[in-house]
C-alpha cells in the first residue's frame, strides 16, 4: 500500500511517498527541515527535525512550536515558546542576533491552537 506524507520544505509543503509501515510514525511525527538562522544554534540550517503533531498537549516556555506565520499562513515557522499567558503564548527565534528571526516582536503573540507540532525543550549543549 502506498501512502503520501508531507514534510516542510523551505517552509512550503512537499508531498512525498512512502510504504505502510512508517504510517504510524508519520501519524504521530512532523519532519521539518529548518530554513534559515533564526533558531541557530540549537537547530541548524538545512537540518531536518522530527516534532510530534499537536493535539492538545500541554505546552511549556522553553518548548519549540511549529505554526503558520500570522504574516503568511502558507509558510510554517519553528520559533520557541518564551512566555504562556492564557491561550497565548510569546515565541522567539534562538539566534542571539534579534534581527535573525520573525518572531513575537513582529507580530505578537500566538494562540496556542494554531500550534501544528511541537518539541520539548531542545536546548544544544
Amino acid at each position: 500500500m502506498l501512502l503520501k506524507k508531507f514534510i516542510i520544505y523551505f517552509g512550503a509543503l512537499k508531498e512525498e511517498k512512502f510504504l505502510g509501515y512508517e504510517l504510524v510514525e508519520s501519524m504521530q511525527t512532523l519532519p521539518v527541515k529548518i530554513s534559515g538562522d533564526s533558531m541557530w544554534p540549537n537547530f541548524i540550517d538545512g537540518e531536518v527535525i522530527n516534532f510530534h503533531k499537536y493535539h492538545g498537549e500541554p505546552i511549556d516556555v522553553g518548548d519549540v512550536i511549529v505554526f503558520p506565520n500570522p504574516f503568511n499562513t502558507q509558510i510554517l515557522l519553528v520559533k520557541r515558546v518564551v512566555n504562556i499567558n492564557d491561550n497565548m503564548c510569546v515565541v522567539e527565534g534562538d539566534n542571539p542576533d534579534p534581527t535573525a528571526s520573525t518572531d513575537s516582536h513582529n507580530f505578537g503573540p500566538i494562540d496556542i491552537s494554531s500550534i501544528v507540532a511541537f518539541r520539548h525543550n531542545h536546548i544544544a549543549e
